[in-house]
């Protein structure tokens, strides 16, 4: 069974890339799974700069093959923004319903035709002295005027997803999975993942 590090402490992202390489041979670690070692802040100015950056630091320091992603909303009324600010766009990190809050209360006066969003990933592989990838995923859509939905976390409840009528939050795991740039990264991934099991 090969092993490779998903350098997070989301259980939420664990247990996403567990579902998606299930039955590959590939057994997936979170940070809990090795021994602590120091995370460099997030600095990068892109998705693509901290997810390599995360990627880097755990493959350097567990000597395993490490998965980093980065990922936020990128909304158009706000000129792209939250973007790589978006877990502490509040001026905290971690505090979801805070960020999502201050995103529905600054496109409170745009109207719904305007609304538009997306959720970008970035997604990078770094094996230890060997080589580096990083792939992209995006999923277009709005934001409603309200959160819905208690699936998911972050924007999930307010982001509606084009060609649907239900929130992220409102989709099962499997459906978002699917569809979702987190999910479209990690499949543009995949082929290098199975790579390293020998697939």
């Amino acid at each position: 069974m090969t092993k490779i590090l998903l350098a997070t402490r989301n259980a939420a992202k664990l247990v996403e890339l567990r579902r998606l390489l299930e039955g590959q041979g590939i057994e997936v670690l979170g940070l809990a799974d090795v021994a602590e070692f120091p995370e460099a802040p997030e600095t990068g100015a892109t998705f693509a700069e901290n997810a390599l950056a995360k990627a880097r630091d755990a493959a350097a320091a567990t000597g395993l093959p490490a998965v980093a992603d980065d990922s936020g909303l990128a909304v158009d009324a706000l000129g792209g923004m939250p973007g790589v600010l978006s877990a502490r766009w509040c001026g905290r990190h971690g505090f979801d319903e805070e960020n999502l809050q201050l995103v529905l209360g600054q496109l409170q006066d745009v109207p719904d035709e305007r609304r538009g969003a997306k959720f970008v990933c970035a997604a990078a592989l770094v094996v230890p002295g060997g080589k580096e990838v990083v792939v992209h995923g995006e999923w277009p859509g709005r934001l409603a005027r309200a959160p819905r939905g208690t699936n998911g976390f972050g924007y999930d409840p307010i982001f509606v997803p084009e060609g649907e009528e239900r929130t992220s939050a409102e989709m099962s795991p499997q459906e978002k999975d699917a569809a979702s740039h987190r999910g479209r990264a990690m499949r543009a991934l995949l082929p290098h993942l199975t790579a390293l099991a020998g697939g």
